[in-house]
């Protein structure tokens, strides 16, 4: 560890590890600071029973060549060495509902979204093309997702108080047509009374430009970012947990470790949760109202996972990802459920490795789950690094949600109990001690049409040498969470010449 770093990131998420190399690239010494035992923040993995699993990568989009997290990612030199397999290019996502034996797929390729949804709703065929332009429509108007130079945030507010809701049932009287276009609503935990759809479209297009899975896990993605930053001369610190923020003149001098460590720098990036780095920094540190909106802003729900290995030879392996809604008229509601009715709807995703061929080893369960159901557990911290037992009861309530995710899957998946090897879970605090969000949310803060400032979160703070970065600023998400830490590094190496060294990056190699 050098005496002193020109940047200094605090947390090893997406952001942080992007922010560090855009940096490092340009000429910046540079240090991160994890606090877990694996970097990657929801890039990170973890193996039981000799199987990998993701813990918030499950697959990705815009990335056949040329197309936009392609070129992030040719820019940061890792496309070359990611493992990745396509999905189904004829039906990457299907949505499903109880009582319907039909599987509605969404395919890779507009012309071939379009097509598979016409063939399975012929009537509905204006409805579906002007659904796709509208799509394209509104990514347009976010420069940076197409890599153009422009202003970030436009004043045509319409882009922002737009709800996805309604926007998509004015397109058609179709229930189950609407249903089928807002069915992979969990990638933003969709909310009818809120969701814009420009986060609808912004989610769902990259997807349907192309969409992969990363063969053995996401944490490849982390892994490659760290040894790129080591190539540029950065450092990264595992088991290095920021406790505390010194100060000189109002500015940021230095941080604190819980090991003991002082770590010197001239700038500082926060990776972590805006209001955890409000906390750590000292809310005095800040303007009242700023701590308070910071504070008062809503987080998105949290989440339960199942995460099943599977008997030898056992289950198919399936080469898409199923989204399930129990009710196609409550498509919007699964997040209001209640003890009886939960889980409303699920993602499945399966996990894929160099050895997978006709066979599948393992299988990951996403549902909703409010934090105030693990509040009875609050208080307790568990790691890989800080191990801290729950409790008999946790397992009980963890064993008696699992059952009940079990037995909806047998709707869907009739044998798939005797398909299971063993079975693990986490919940909303697996969430919030592993990646550090509140409350456990899966996705940041919420986006909500009617007041879309509440969230808005800007890279630069009143603290003069303090930016931030991460999901919570300006999208979730792989492709979100880059272009994050693109509006981030703008503020240190200026927006006009960072992009340009992106689009210049990606000319070069493909000549």
């Amino acid at each position: 560890m050098k005496a002193h770093y020109d940047v200094v990131i605090i947390g090893s998420g997406l952001g942080g590890l992007v922010s560090a190399n855009i940096l490092a690239k340009e000429g910046y010494s540079v240090c991160v600071l994890e606090k877990n035992n694996q970097y990657g923040g929801n890039l990170q993995t973890f193996v039981r029973e000799k199987t990998i699993f993701d813990t918030g990568v499950h697959y990705i989009g815009g990335l056949n060549e040329g197309q936009n997290l392609y070129q992030y990612f040719k820019y940061l030199d890792i496309i070359d060495d990611l493992s990745l397999k396509k999905l189904d290019e004829d039906g990457f996502d299907i949505i499903t509902f109880d009582n319907d034996d039909t599987e509605y797929k969404h395919a890779q390729g507009y012309e071939n979204f379009a097509q598979n949804l016409i063939t399975q709703f012929p009537q509905e065929k204006a409805a579906i093309n002007t659904y796709c332009e509208k799509l394209k429509e509104i990514c347009e108007k976010f420069p940076l997702y197409g890599l153009k130079h422009g202003k970030p945030y436009y004043e045509n507010s319409d882009i922002f108080t737009l709800k996805a809701k309604d926007y998509i049932n004015s397109l058609t009287d179709n229930k189950k047509l609407q249903a089928v276009l807002a069915g992979t609503n969990f990638l933003y935990a969709g909310d009818g009374e809120r969701s814009p759809f420009y986060v609808h479209a912004l989610t769902v297009n990259s997807y349907i430009e192309s969409a992969y899975r990363c063969i053995n896990g996401g944490s490849q993605i982390s892994k490659i970012l760290i040894r790129r930053l080591k190539e540029h001369g950065g450092d990264a610190f595992k088991h290095h947990e920021v406790v505390k923020f010194g100060f000189e003149d109002k500015k940021i001098s230095s941080v604190f470790t819980k090991n003991g460590k002082e770590v010197k720098g001239d700038l500082f990036i926060s990776n972590i949760e805006p209001k955890l780095t409000i906390k750590l920094a000292g809310e005095d540190k800040f303007r009242k109202a700023y701590a308070n909106r910071i504070n008062n802003i809503e987080s998105i729900i949290a989440g339960f996972s199942l995460y099943i290995v599977l008997k030898p030879n056992s289950f198919k392996y399936q080469n898409k990802n199923f989204y399930h809604i129990k009710d196609h008229n409550k498509i919007w509601d699964a997040q209001d459920y209640t003890d009886e009715s939960w889980p409303e709807g699920y993602m499945v995703s399966m996990g894929v490795n160099k050895k997978t061929d006709a066979w599948g080893d393992s299988l990951t369960v996403m549902t909703y789950m409010k934090y105030d159901e693990v509040e009875p557990w609050a208080n307790t911290f568990n790691t890989v690094a800080n191990k801290n037992d729950r409790g008999q009861t946790y397992e009980e309530f963890k064993a008696e949600k699992a059952e009940k995710l079990i037995q909806e899957l047998e709707i869907k998946f009739p044998n798939i109990r005797d398909c299971i090897q063993e079975i693990y879970t986490s919940t909303p605090l697996s969430y919030r001690d592993y990646i550090g969000s509140n409350r456990g949310s899966i996705y940041g803060y919420v986006k909500d049409a009617d007041n879309p400032l509440r969230s808005f979160i800007s890279p630069r703070t009143k603290i003069k040498n303090l930016l931030l970065t991460g999901q919570s600023l300006n999208m979730h998400g792989i492709l979100g969470v880059t272009i994050g830490a693109i509006l981030t590094c703008s503020e240190v190496v200026g927006m006009e010449k960072l992009l340009n060294t992106i689009i210049d990056a990606n000319k070069v190699k493909q000549n």
